[in-house]
């Protein structure tokens, strides 16, 4: 390793291969200034047209409080009955939302929100650094299959789907907007509970002003109860949602892997870790999903065949990012991609030609178990060394089970230790040789199979992707939909679900969630800005369920509570994937959110 001095070698190392590959200079070649919107932008033009005779009746501004569950359009009148009071019931720990709703026939040219002092009746507060508003914002998007049955498959002609602007970034960058004529703004208000506040209703106001001009008030009580969620980072949940630092590279223009590129995506992965994430996902070779998406996944490892045919590897860029992402409050797994990728191509750095070649093969083959056997006792001694091996797994997704099991007979060979983890069809047969398992949403585990894992504190989870119509979370779902799949997955004694996409960004996120492959938003959450969603938002709100769910069914199993575990099983119980879509999920969802909070 100590005798590669080219300035080729150097650059790869540094960079983890990336940069040329992605647009992205380095190596002493100074980055330009993102093209790409960060702080104030203006949204895409809205394909539906305000009527104005709809807008006639609305002579002043009008602000009532909405609805979480309802997306409302940017250029229609809202279908809500006037709401000047919300009442809302919380644990302490826990993490509430709300949404007013402004709308004007008339500009307002300096829209703006601000909170009073919340109070109880003995006059303790809840502290402002508690509270946050943001803006809704606007973002195009598509629509299902033309069948209705998914999202799958390539978008290239966007002219084939319905196209429509829908509410979904929540903007808390800008402090207020101007409301063009015929328009309707919601305002995200969020309350981060702490656990220390004394129980009790709070009282407040949302003041709602046209620069200094009070438009009006709405009044917000929230009663919070004696109970305590944890912190996220104590959480039973097994939150697994893929991390792309590609993508924001791309989008803020830092070369990858420099302090730039850290500052840029630490506020965005301190609000993943604020949601309860365990595992950090990290690519140990090029490409294991084939560039899917805006941004491919390079290799955070650096391999090298050296001249006499033997391997080495350097670890760097992977002990930044999972160093990293520990810092931000991720450290609790760290799955490695993938043995196994889509495309059966592995790229590596040539020392007797100085250059980056690639080799074809599959498990099973001779060529593929001695380049993996040596990469993985390289990586075992490792992260032995770093302290990181009993929380690493090996990881693949959607693989079929004879390929696995050819795989697993490698990584037995290398270090019979490693831990498994495999998002996919379930396979009774590979199933005890796997640590972290997650299954396509719709299959079952084993009652007894699944008993058998929790006793071994096995993550047993499941995944949504673009093949489910219902529920999801593209950019036009129900977004109570986000928050039913944790209740399901608590009905099914699962411990967690896994989505791909955190963070895997189209061009541009914050105008456009279409991809030219899968529906709008299937490849992210969140937005640059480290913006949150109302998809992210109501994601968050099932997973704090699911963890009361925990809670209360071991308080209920100890203290011999049959009555509290019947209701919350029957509660559950109602969850079942054949209602989609007679039966919104927000019916399911608020039902049974209240009996939650009634314990």
């Amino acid at each position: 390793m100590k005798r590669i001095t080219s300035f080729l070698f150097s650059c790869l190392l540094s960079s983890g291969i990336l940069f040329a590959q992605q647009g992205i200079t380095q190596c002493g070649v100074p980055t330009g200034q993102s093209p790409f919107p960060v702080t104030v932008y203006a949204e895409l033009p809205d394909p539906v047209k305000p009527l104005a005779q709809e807008w006639t009746a609305i002579k002043t501004p009008h602000i009532s409080w909405g609805s979480t569950d309802v997306r409302y359009a940017k250029h229609v009148v809202p279908k809500l009955k006037q709401q000047n009071v919300l009442r809302l019931k919380a644990w302490r720990g826990e993490r509430v939302n709300a949404q007013a709703v402004v709308w004007a026939g008339s500009e307002v040219s300096n829209l703006n929100c601000s909170l009073s002092e919340f109070k109880n009746n003995k006059g303790e507060l809840l502290p402002a650094e508690a509270w946050s508003i943001g803006f809704i914002r606007y973002v195009m998007t598509d629509e299902l299959n033309k069948d209705g049955k998914g999202a799958c498959g390539h978008r290239s002609d966007h002219s084939l789907y319905d196209s429509l602007l829908v509410a979904d970034p929540i903007d808390h960058v800008i402090e207020s907007v101007p409301l063009t004529a015929m328009t309707t703004q919601p305002v995200w208000v969020k309350c981060q509970i702490p656990q220390s506040v004394a129980p009790g209703i709070y009282k407040g106001d949302l003041l709602v002003r046209d620069g200094e001009r009070l438009l009006g008030k709405l009044k917000l009580e929230l009663q919070i109860s004696g109970r305590v969620l944890p912190v996220p980072s104590e959480w039973a949940y097994h939150l697994d949602l893929w991390q792309n630092p590609f993508a924001v590279a791309r989008y803020y223009q830092v070369p990858l892997w420099s302090q730039a590129h850290l500052d840029a995506m630490r506020p965005l992965m301190k609000m993943l870790a604020d949601a309860g994430q365990k595992i950090i996902t990290a690519s140990i070779m090029h490409k294991p999903w084939n560039g899917q998406t805006e941004d491919f996944f390079e290799t955070m490892v650096t391999w090298m065949k050296r001249a006499d045919g033997t391997w080495s590897f350097d670890y760097t860029v992977f002990d930044r990012w999972v160093e990293f992402m520990m810092n931000v409050g991720i450290d609790r797994q760290i799955n490695c991609y993938s043995m196994v990728p889509w495309e059966l191509s592995f790229q590596y750095f040539d020392q007797a030609t100085n250059s980056l070649k690639s080799v074809k093969t599959a498990p099973g083959e001779k060529e593929y178990e001695d380049m993996w056997v040596a990469m993985l006792s390289s990586f075992s001694q490792h992260l032995r060394e770093k302290g990181w091996f009993d929380i690493c797994t090996i990881a693949m997704d959607e693989r079929p089970m004879e390929v696995m099991q050819k795989t697993l007979e490698v990584i037995r060979k290398a270090d019979p230790e490693f831990k498994v983890s495999l998002a996919g069809n379930y396979h009774a047969e590979i199933e005890p040789a796997l640590y972290d398992y997650c299954i396509s949403i719709g299959q079952e585990f084993p009652a007894d199979v699944r008993m058998r894992r929790a006793s071994e504190k096995k993550p047993t989870t499941y995944y949504t992707s673009c093949a489910e119509a219902y529920p999801n979370t593209f950019t036009f779902s129900d977004p109570a939909e986000a928050a039913w799949m944790s209740f399901y997955s608590a009905q099914k004694q699962l411990n967690g679900y896994l989505r791909w996409a955190y963070n895997s960004w189209p061009l541009e996120p914050l105008l456009d969630s279409r991809f030219r492959t899968w529906a709008g938003g299937d490849t992210y959450l969140v937005y640059p800005g480290a913006r949150s969603s109302i998809r992210f938002e109501k994601l968050l709100e099932g997973i704090q369920a699911h963890e009361k769910i925990t809670l209360l069914r071991k308080e209920f199993l100890d203290k011999g509570n049959k009555t509290g575990w019947k209701k919350i099983e029957k509660m559950l119980s109602t969850f079942r994937l054949e209602n989609f879509p007679d039966i919104p999920a927000a019916v399911t969802v608020n039902h049974a959110n209240e009996i939650l909070n009634s314990f």
